[in-house]
Protein backbone atom coordinates (compact mmCIF):
# COMPACT_ATOMS: atom_id res chain seq x y z
CA UNK A 1 0.00 0.00 0.00
CA UNK A 2 1.07 3.74 -0.85
CA UNK A 3 1.81 5.96 2.20
CA UNK A 4 0.27 9.13 2.29
CA UNK A 5 1.80 12.04 0.53
CA UNK A 6 1.25 15.40 -0.52
CA UNK A 7 0.85 15.47 -4.28
CA UNK A 8 2.34 19.18 -6.05
CA UNK A 9 1.90 19.22 -9.69
CA UNK A 10 3.91 22.74 -11.12
CA UNK A 11 3.34 24.48 -13.67
CA UNK A 12 6.95 25.20 -14.27
CA UNK A 13 10.54 24.22 -14.32
CA UNK A 14 11.55 26.68 -11.32
CA UNK A 15 8.08 26.14 -9.25
CA UNK A 16 9.11 22.22 -9.34
CA UNK A 17 12.58 23.58 -8.15
CA UNK A 18 11.31 25.46 -5.39
CA UNK A 19 9.05 22.64 -4.77
CA UNK A 20 11.98 20.28 -4.12
CA UNK A 21 13.94 22.08 -1.84
CA UNK A 22 11.87 20.81 1.38
CA UNK A 23 13.07 17.70 2.80
CA UNK A 24 12.50 14.25 1.73
CA UNK A 25 10.23 15.96 -1.58
CA UNK A 26 10.85 13.44 -4.23
CA UNK A 27 11.01 14.04 -8.31
CA UNK A 28 7.95 12.16 -10.02
CA UNK A 29 7.96 11.66 -13.86
CA UNK A 30 7.30 8.60 -15.18
CA UNK A 31 6.63 6.75 -12.13
CA UNK A 32 7.63 3.85 -12.78
CA UNK A 33 10.52 3.23 -9.87
CA UNK A 34 9.59 5.81 -7.86
CA UNK A 35 6.31 4.50 -6.94
CA UNK A 36 7.71 0.25 -6.67
CA UNK A 37 9.76 2.23 -4.11
CA UNK A 38 7.11 4.27 -1.47
CA UNK A 39 5.15 1.00 -1.94
CA UNK A 40 7.54 -0.89 -0.82
CA UNK A 41 8.58 1.55 2.17
CA UNK A 42 12.80 1.57 0.21
CA UNK A 43 12.58 5.56 1.75
CA UNK A 44 9.79 8.58 2.63
CA UNK A 45 8.65 11.20 0.60
CA UNK A 46 6.00 13.86 2.73
CA UNK A 47 5.92 15.46 -0.86
CA UNK A 48 5.79 14.15 -4.53
CA UNK A 49 6.91 16.63 -7.00
CA UNK A 50 4.89 15.53 -10.48
CA UNK A 51 6.93 17.21 -13.70
CA UNK A 52 4.96 14.64 -15.67
CA UNK A 53 3.09 17.56 -16.99
CA UNK A 54 5.97 19.52 -18.25
CA UNK A 55 5.55 18.96 -22.29
CA UNK A 56 9.01 20.95 -22.96
CA UNK A 57 10.91 18.40 -20.96
CA UNK A 58 9.70 15.63 -23.27
CA UNK A 59 10.49 17.21 -27.09
CA UNK A 60 13.02 15.47 -29.06
CA UNK A 61 15.27 17.72 -31.13
CA UNK A 62 17.97 17.98 -33.42
CA UNK A 63 20.48 20.31 -32.88
CA UNK A 64 22.38 23.06 -34.74
CA UNK A 65 25.58 20.98 -34.64
CA UNK A 66 24.28 17.50 -35.97
CA UNK A 67 23.76 16.38 -32.65
CA UNK A 68 20.36 15.47 -30.34
CA UNK A 69 18.86 16.43 -27.46
CA UNK A 70 16.52 14.40 -25.57
CA UNK A 71 14.20 15.87 -23.14
CA UNK A 72 14.17 13.74 -19.83
CA UNK A 73 10.10 12.75 -20.23
CA UNK A 74 10.71 11.92 -23.41
CA UNK A 75 9.84 7.86 -22.93
CA UNK A 76 11.87 4.78 -23.55
CA UNK A 77 10.08 3.95 -26.32
CA UNK A 78 9.92 7.66 -28.01
CA UNK A 79 13.87 7.56 -27.09
CA UNK A 80 13.99 3.59 -29.14
CA UNK A 81 11.84 4.75 -31.87
CA UNK A 82 13.23 7.70 -32.91
CA UNK A 83 14.56 7.91 -36.26
CA UNK A 84 17.72 10.06 -35.53
CA UNK A 85 18.55 7.95 -32.98
CA UNK A 86 18.08 4.79 -34.25
CA UNK A 87 20.33 6.46 -37.61
CA UNK A 88 22.88 7.52 -36.07
CA UNK A 89 23.32 6.29 -32.17
CA UNK A 90 22.16 2.77 -32.88
CA UNK A 91 23.60 1.73 -29.41
CA UNK A 92 21.12 3.77 -27.99
CA UNK A 93 18.20 2.67 -29.68
CA UNK A 94 19.01 -0.84 -28.80
CA UNK A 95 19.39 0.04 -25.10
CA UNK A 96 16.08 1.69 -25.17
CA UNK A 97 14.70 -1.43 -26.83
CA UNK A 98 16.49 -4.10 -23.92
CA UNK A 99 14.37 -1.63 -20.61
CA UNK A 100 12.40 -3.48 -19.26
CA UNK A 101 9.03 -4.51 -21.24
CA UNK A 102 6.66 -2.73 -23.45
CA UNK A 103 4.60 -1.75 -20.97
CA UNK A 104 7.14 -0.27 -18.78
CA UNK A 105 8.96 1.19 -21.71
CA UNK A 106 5.64 3.35 -22.57
CA UNK A 107 5.32 4.62 -19.58
CA UNK A 108 9.17 4.99 -18.26
CA UNK A 109 11.33 8.48 -19.00
CA UNK A 110 15.17 8.82 -19.68
CA UNK A 111 15.40 10.93 -17.15
CA UNK A 112 13.78 8.33 -14.84
CA UNK A 113 16.37 5.20 -16.42
CA UNK A 114 19.42 7.18 -15.82
CA UNK A 115 18.40 7.94 -12.22
CA UNK A 116 16.79 4.55 -10.52
CA UNK A 117 17.17 3.31 -7.40
CA UNK A 118 18.96 -0.15 -7.46
CA UNK A 119 17.26 -3.69 -8.13
CA UNK A 120 19.37 -5.41 -5.22
CA UNK A 121 17.03 -7.78 -3.15
CA UNK A 122 18.73 -6.53 -0.16
CA UNK A 123 17.90 -3.08 -1.02
CA UNK A 124 14.54 -3.67 -2.15
CA UNK A 125 14.10 -6.03 1.35
CA UNK A 126 13.42 -5.62 4.31
CA UNK A 127 17.37 -4.57 5.29
CA UNK A 128 18.63 -2.34 6.69
CA UNK A 129 21.51 -2.75 4.38
CA UNK A 130 24.33 0.36 4.30
CA UNK A 131 23.31 1.79 1.13
CA UNK A 132 19.80 2.89 3.32
CA UNK A 133 21.73 4.08 6.26
CA UNK A 134 22.89 0.56 8.17
CA UNK A 135 25.83 -0.87 8.72
CA UNK A 136 26.08 -3.99 6.60
CA UNK A 137 26.10 -4.94 2.88
CA UNK A 138 24.23 -8.57 2.86
CA UNK A 139 25.19 -8.87 -0.17
CA UNK A 140 28.92 -9.57 0.33
CA UNK A 141 28.30 -12.41 2.13
CA UNK A 142 24.82 -13.23 0.64
CA UNK A 143 22.71 -13.60 -2.07
CA UNK A 144 25.12 -12.58 -4.79
CA UNK A 145 24.89 -14.18 -7.93
CA UNK A 146 23.63 -10.94 -9.54
CA UNK A 147 25.80 -8.67 -8.14
CA UNK A 148 29.30 -6.58 -9.45
CA UNK A 149 32.24 -7.64 -10.07
CA UNK A 150 33.71 -4.38 -10.57
CA UNK A 151 33.63 -1.16 -8.79
CA UNK A 152 32.17 -1.86 -5.21
CA UNK A 153 35.23 -0.84 -2.87
CA UNK A 154 34.19 -3.76 -0.98
CA UNK A 155 31.35 -1.46 0.47
CA UNK A 156 28.34 -2.38 -1.91
CA UNK A 157 28.41 -5.07 -4.28
CA UNK A 158 24.40 -3.40 -6.28
CA UNK A 159 25.08 -2.94 -9.97
CA UNK A 160 23.51 0.03 -12.20
CA UNK A 161 20.56 -1.30 -13.48
CA UNK A 162 19.89 1.30 -16.96
CA UNK A 163 19.86 0.20 -19.79
CA UNK A 164 20.47 3.58 -21.51
CA UNK A 165 23.58 5.09 -19.73
CA UNK A 166 26.20 2.73 -20.71
CA UNK A 167 25.29 3.45 -24.56
CA UNK A 168 25.07 7.21 -23.36
CA UNK A 169 28.33 6.99 -21.76
CA UNK A 170 29.89 5.45 -24.30
CA UNK A 171 28.17 7.66 -27.04
CA UNK A 172 29.75 11.19 -25.06
CA UNK A 173 26.59 12.02 -23.79
CA UNK A 174 26.03 14.62 -21.56
CA UNK A 175 23.04 15.64 -18.94
CA UNK A 176 21.38 18.86 -18.23
CA UNK A 177 20.63 19.91 -14.69
CA UNK A 178 18.58 22.53 -13.14
CA UNK A 179 18.38 23.85 -9.98
CA UNK A 180 18.55 26.37 -7.51
CA UNK A 181 22.26 27.81 -8.21
CA UNK A 182 20.62 27.91 -12.60
CA UNK A 183 21.30 24.96 -14.77
CA UNK A 184 24.77 22.75 -15.40
CA UNK A 185 26.04 20.07 -17.06
CA UNK A 186 27.62 16.56 -16.47
CA UNK A 187 28.73 13.89 -18.67
CA UNK A 188 26.31 11.06 -18.60
CA UNK A 189 29.89 8.83 -17.70
CA UNK A 190 30.16 11.54 -14.80
CA UNK A 191 26.99 10.95 -13.01
CA UNK A 192 26.98 7.80 -11.12
CA UNK A 193 28.76 7.70 -7.66
CA UNK A 194 31.15 5.22 -6.69
CA UNK A 195 30.40 3.17 -3.31
CA UNK A 196 33.79 4.59 -2.12
CA UNK A 197 32.55 8.28 -2.67
CA UNK A 198 29.21 8.23 -1.15
CA UNK A 199 27.72 4.72 -0.21
CA UNK A 200 23.65 6.38 -0.20
CA UNK A 201 23.45 7.90 -2.90
CA UNK A 202 22.82 6.72 -7.30
CA UNK A 203 23.74 10.07 -9.05
CA UNK A 204 25.33 13.70 -8.21
CA UNK A 205 22.24 15.25 -8.60
CA UNK A 206 21.68 17.37 -5.30
CA UNK A 207 17.81 16.57 -3.70
CA UNK A 208 16.17 20.35 -5.05
CA UNK A 209 17.88 19.47 -8.45
CA UNK A 210 16.27 18.02 -11.58
CA UNK A 211 17.89 16.36 -14.58
CA UNK A 212 16.28 18.19 -17.76
CA UNK A 213 17.59 16.59 -21.20
CA UNK A 214 20.44 14.39 -22.79
CA UNK A 215 22.89 15.76 -25.24
CA UNK A 216 24.55 13.80 -27.90
CA UNK A 217 27.17 14.66 -29.48
CA UNK A 218 27.02 14.58 -33.50
CA UNK A 219 28.64 11.31 -34.55
CA UNK A 220 31.67 11.27 -35.84
CA UNK A 221 32.41 10.12 -39.05
CA UNK A 222 33.31 6.37 -38.84
CA UNK A 223 31.25 5.84 -36.11
CA UNK A 224 29.87 2.45 -35.47
CA UNK A 225 28.09 1.49 -32.26
CA UNK A 226 26.03 -1.24 -30.76
CA UNK A 227 24.62 -2.29 -27.39
CA UNK A 228 23.88 -6.12 -26.05
CA UNK A 229 22.21 -7.32 -23.13
CA UNK A 230 22.63 -10.68 -21.24
CA UNK A 231 19.85 -11.49 -19.16
CA UNK A 232 18.41 -14.77 -17.13
CA UNK A 233 14.69 -14.04 -18.67
CA UNK A 234 14.23 -12.87 -22.48
CA UNK A 235 10.62 -11.11 -21.89
CA UNK A 236 12.20 -8.34 -19.37
CA UNK A 237 15.08 -8.22 -16.75
CA UNK A 238 17.83 -6.81 -15.76
CA UNK A 239 21.56 -7.33 -17.24
CA UNK A 240 23.73 -10.02 -15.99
CA UNK A 241 26.07 -9.22 -18.46
CA UNK A 242 26.26 -6.02 -21.07
CA UNK A 243 28.63 -3.91 -23.50
CA UNK A 244 27.74 -0.68 -25.41
CA UNK A 245 30.79 0.09 -27.76
CA UNK A 246 31.33 3.43 -29.55
CA UNK A 247 33.95 2.59 -31.74
CA UNK A 248 35.56 5.18 -34.66
CA UNK A 249 36.96 3.39 -37.50
CA UNK A 250 39.35 4.71 -39.43
CA UNK A 251 39.41 2.27 -42.57
CA UNK A 252 39.44 -1.41 -40.62
CA UNK A 253 41.55 0.35 -38.00
CA UNK A 254 39.94 1.07 -34.69
CA UNK A 255 40.36 4.71 -34.77
CA UNK A 256 39.27 5.72 -31.11
CA UNK A 257 36.76 3.62 -28.50
CA UNK A 258 34.56 3.45 -25.72
CA UNK A 259 33.41 0.25 -24.00
CA UNK A 260 31.10 0.99 -21.21
CA UNK A 261 29.66 -2.10 -19.44
CA UNK A 262 26.54 -3.32 -17.67
CA UNK A 263 25.46 -5.75 -15.15
CA UNK A 264 29.21 -5.36 -14.13
CA UNK A 265 29.79 -2.45 -11.30
CA UNK A 266 27.53 -0.22 -9.29
CA UNK A 267 28.14 2.33 -11.87
CA UNK A 268 28.54 1.69 -15.77
CA UNK A 269 31.61 0.47 -15.89
CA UNK A 270 34.00 1.74 -18.81
CA UNK A 271 36.40 -0.32 -19.41
CA UNK A 272 39.46 0.98 -20.17
CA UNK A 273 41.31 -2.47 -20.58
CA UNK A 274 39.72 -3.61 -23.50
CA UNK A 275 39.68 0.06 -25.17
CA UNK A 276 43.75 -0.19 -24.57
CA UNK A 277 43.65 -2.98 -26.52
CA UNK A 278 41.72 -1.97 -29.83
CA UNK A 279 42.79 1.19 -30.43
CA UNK A 280 44.87 1.72 -33.24
CA UNK A 281 44.39 -1.83 -33.90
CA UNK A 282 42.16 -4.13 -36.86
CA UNK A 283 39.29 -6.34 -34.94
CA UNK A 284 41.18 -9.54 -36.61
CA UNK A 285 40.91 -12.80 -34.34
CA UNK A 286 44.31 -11.73 -32.21
CA UNK A 287 42.93 -8.67 -31.22
CA UNK A 288 39.09 -9.92 -30.54
CA UNK A 289 40.76 -12.25 -28.12
CA UNK A 290 42.92 -10.03 -26.60
CA UNK A 291 39.98 -7.88 -25.69
CA UNK A 292 38.33 -10.64 -24.09
CA UNK A 293 41.14 -11.19 -21.68
CA UNK A 294 41.13 -7.70 -21.10
CA UNK A 295 37.50 -7.01 -20.40
CA UNK A 296 37.56 -9.19 -16.85
CA UNK A 297 41.23 -7.94 -15.77
CA UNK A 298 41.31 -6.53 -12.65
CA UNK A 299 37.73 -8.10 -11.72
CA UNK A 300 36.83 -9.25 -7.81
CA UNK A 301 33.96 -11.44 -8.22
CA UNK A 302 32.10 -13.01 -4.85
CA UNK A 303 31.11 -16.42 -4.07
CA UNK A 304 28.22 -16.53 -6.43
CA UNK A 305 29.17 -14.50 -9.59
CA UNK A 306 32.09 -15.87 -10.89
CA UNK A 307 30.34 -17.35 -14.16
CA UNK A 308 29.88 -13.49 -15.03
CA UNK A 309 33.94 -13.97 -16.15
CA UNK A 310 33.43 -16.36 -19.41
CA UNK A 311 29.95 -14.00 -20.08
CA UNK A 312 31.49 -10.64 -20.29
CA UNK A 313 34.41 -12.38 -22.42
CA UNK A 314 31.81 -14.19 -24.76
CA UNK A 315 29.90 -11.09 -25.18
CA UNK A 316 32.86 -9.16 -26.06
CA UNK A 317 33.94 -11.19 -28.59
CA UNK A 318 30.44 -11.58 -30.27
CA UNK A 319 30.16 -8.07 -30.22
CA UNK A 320 33.32 -7.41 -31.67
CA UNK A 321 33.26 -10.04 -34.26
CA UNK A 322 29.78 -8.12 -35.61
CA UNK A 323 31.13 -4.70 -35.12
CA UNK A 324 33.98 -6.23 -37.70
CA UNK A 325 31.78 -7.64 -39.86
CA UNK A 326 29.84 -4.51 -40.38
CA UNK A 327 32.74 -2.88 -42.19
Amino acid sequence: MLPQFAYIRPQSLKEAVGQLAEEGARLHAGGTDLLGCLREAIFEAPKVVSISGLAELRRITETADGGLRIGALATITEVAEHPIVRQRYAALAAGASEVASPQLRNQGTIGGNLCQKPRCWYYRGEFDCLRKGGGTCYAAQGENQFHAIFGHDDLCFIVHPSDTAPPLAALGAEVEIVGPGGTRSLPVGDLHVFPADDVQRETWLEPDEILTAVRLPPPPKGLRSSYRKVRARRSWDFALAGVALALRFDGERVADARVVLSGAAPVPWRSSPVEAVIRGRALDAATITAAADAVVEGAQPLAKNAYKLPLFRGVIEEQLQQMAATG
